[in-house]
């Protein structure tokens, strides 16, 4: 892990040439081009930089997808982390409003992050970053799930592992599926239904709604 936390300390600290770098890789996949069909030399014609410029910054095409997609990740965990349960208004309404931006950023860069995926499935090092922010949004929903039993919100019997498990796993999952499968007319009615299952199935489990 320690290499995806040191590249998201330098994600910002970019030279033009890695910023042309990115900008073509992005340009590439958003054109519908496939990753794994995208050569470094495709790369290179459409950023207009040199091999040796290329390897002096990254490791392989794999890297650069990484850096590509570092700040995109960094903005939806900030989204994750920023969640409050006990902000004083309905959670099922500001977790429909959450969703709706999360969408929104997914559907935005479904070609990006539909790369990385596909990547995460036999390269180690995508995939490490691919779970990373994943882990630290479950820890997080976990520490949360807790606090709301001790506080008495939701109840004592719900297993806080389990259900962080599902809702940070299952969602990812669900909200990629979505994306795939529809033109975005039905995304209000999606981050609706996925905020209130959140909601009152771990939060307010007993609730009704």
């Amino acid at each position: 892990m320690g290499s995806v936390t040191r590249q998201r300390r330098d994600a910002n600290r970019r030279s033009p040439a890695e910023e042309q770098l990115v900008a073509a890789l992005e340009r590439l996949l958003k054109g519908g081009r496939v990753f794994t069909e995208i050569s470094v030399q495709q790369i290179l014609e459409e950023a207009g930089v040199s091999r040796a410029t290329f390897y002096a910054r990254f490791r392989d095409k794999s890297q650069l997808l990484i850096r590509l997609t570092d700040g995109l990740r960094a903005r939806l965990l900030g989204l994750a982390q920023a969640w409050d349960p006990a902000a004083g208004e309905d959670g099922a309404e500001r977790y429909a409003r959450f969703f709706s931006q999360v969408i929104a950023i997914h559907r935005e860069n479904y070609a990006v992050l539909s790369a990385v995926r596909e990547l995460a499935a036999y390269d180690a090092a995508v995939q490490d970053f691919y779970t990373a922010d994943l882990e630290e949004f479950e820890k997080a929903v976990y520490q949360t799930l807790v606090d709301q039993q001790r506080s008495g919100d939701t109840v004592a019997d719900l297993d806080a592992v389990a259900a962080g498990r599902i809702i940070v796993w299952g969602g990812a999952q669900a909200i990629a599926h979505h994306i795939g499968v529809d033109d975005g007319s039905g995304d209000a009615a999606f981050a609706r239904e996925l905020g209130k299952i959140w909601w009152y199935g771990a939060y307010r489990r007993g609730d009704g709604g």
